[in-house]
């Protein structure tokens, strides 16, 4: 018997594991911290154990994790291990039983335990990824539809040899398989009716349906055909078509719908946190900025400009001011008189060299200090820390064109992508848009940590910007 065919009973012994691994690091922290032992704790490791085994399964821990982020399955942990204490906690004081058990070995015991479980779990994930590596433990699949959709199934699959899915090929009704041998390298193995008898014949663990949605009369047959042949089926939904990675299905009464706004509540707790601390300690150096842009030349210390945010709504997007009082009166003037910085202004909307720039505000550009008010724009839920650029309406209207309500999906952002890329030096507006896409789509916790350290090394180094 090989380890495909015993997968569920190691997902079983995991999870006996993992119960194990609790109570034993409970009794391991009260021996350590040298806490007198009493039936309390006795009673507390048999509930522990069936809380945890009634909790881990409930909140499926040891579902197939192939193709998973690390991220996603702490997440579920935590879940799953909040609920044990949640239930753990009502019942000490229920019974009032708190005194009789060390809090700090229960603090350190409940803060620390979510950590141990992910840790042992990422490393049975990266052994598991080792032999599927090697060929073995792999999955067999099928794809229902040789379209882009199915196309970009199998190339997400191959950049994740660890996930041990091996595709064998293509079903499909539009192409002839007597002219056309395979479809991205994976051979074309018949048109859509042909999969009853090819699941029949041969042992294939999964079957993925990459059809449009306008095909739900195949798609239903499939589902209602073959589900009894030994396969899992899943369906790929066809959201690019919608030009979103991150719809997500909801529900409303007892109908199903598709969210197209991006999940972000966790984006807005971490821009306010964030943005607060910054405020806070930089406070003083914020003040003396404050105070020699008004020295400079008596003007007002922050200017305000008309930006677009999430659902396509604007507002006034502050910055310390760099240019001198009435700068924006001159602007038509200098175009007029100087070709070049027209054709500048045209592609880039700022220019390198601006004449109007005070010597206070060169300063500001230069190290991107100018950017700090914006905080106060996060603070507000005006902006995020992280996203997409601040832009105009006729930026939106001219350059965004398809991307446009990708960009007022979410709220733009202090730095991002484009910032600590290319920043100022990019000369194609595209390529702003490009980057301000695959932000839009791929966003992530993790991602906008990264672009934030990225973005102090630019700052220190005042790489392109102006």
């Amino acid at each position: 018997m090989n380890l495909r065919e015993q997968s569920s009973l190691i997902a079983r012994l995991l999870h006996f594991f993992d119960c194990c691994l609790v109570v034993g690091y409970l009794w391991a922290l009260v021996y350590w911290y040298r806490v007198p032992w009493s039936p309390y704790y006795t009673r507390l490791l048999l509930i522990t154990f069936v809380l945890c085994f009634i909790s881990f399964q409930s909140f499926q821990l040891y579902r197939s994790w192939r193709g998973w982020k690390y991220f996603i399955e702490f997440v579920v942990i935590l879940k799953a291990w909040a609920a044990v204490i949640g239930i753990l906690l009502f019942y000490f004081f229920v019974f009032k039983l708190s005194e009789g058990y060390s809090r700090v070995v229960f603090l350190v015991w409940s803060l620390t335990m979510p950590f141990l479980l992910f840790f042992i779990h990422v490393t049975a994930r990266k052994a598991l990824r080792k032999i599927r590596s090697n060929g073995k433990n792999v999955r067999r699949a099928v794809v229902v539809g040789a379209g882009e959709l199915g196309i970009n199934l199998v190339k997400e699959v191959e950049e994740m040899p660890w996930s041990g899915i091996d595709v064998l090929g293509f079903f499909d009704d539009k192409i002839d398989e007597e002219t056309v041998g395979d479809v991205y390298g994976k051979p074309l193995l018949g048109n859509i009716s042909a999969i009853n008898g090819y699941l029949e014949q041969h042992e294939i663990d999964y079957v993925y349906i990459a059809l449009p949605m306008r095909a739900e009369k195949k798609i239903f047959t499939i589902l209602r055909e073959c589900r009894s042949l030994g396969a899992r089926i899943y369906l790929i939904p066809d959201l690019y078509v919608y030009g979103l990675h991150h719809a997500e299905i909801q529900s409303l009464g007892e109908l199903l719908i598709l969210n197209f706004n991006p999940h972000t509540e966790w984006k807005r707790g971490f821009d306010l946190l964030f943005s607060l601390v910054t405020l806070i300690l930089l406070s003083p150096f914020l003040l003396i900025i404050a105070l020699l842009v008004k020295l400079s030349d008596g003007g007002p210390v922050f200017y305000r400009h008309r930006r677009i945010t999430a659902a396509g709504k604007s507002f006034n997007c502050l910055k310390f001011r760099t240019m001198r009082v009435g700068a924006a009166n001159e602007l038509s003037k200098i175009l007029a008189e100087n070709s070049k910085l027209r054709e500048e202004w045209k592609h880039n909307f700022k220019l390198k060299k601006d004449p109007r720039v005070t010597a206070i505000g060169r300063f500001l550009r230069r190290t991107s200090l100018d950017e700090f008010p914006q905080f106060i724009n996060v603070v507000r839920g005006q902006m995020s820390v992280v996203g997409a650029r601040p832009i105009v309406g006729d930026e939106l209207n001219n350059f965004y064109k398809e991307s446009a309500g990708r960009y007022c999906s979410m709220k733009p952002g202090i730095t991002g992508p484009w910032q600590v890329g290319r920043r100022s030096d990019g000369d194609e507006y595209e390529e702003r848009v490009r980057m301000d896409d695959w932000y839009i789509l791929h966003y992530s916790l993790w991602t906008d940590i990264k672009i934030i350290i990225k973005t102090v090394y630019c700052m220190i180094i005042g790489k392109g910007a102006y």
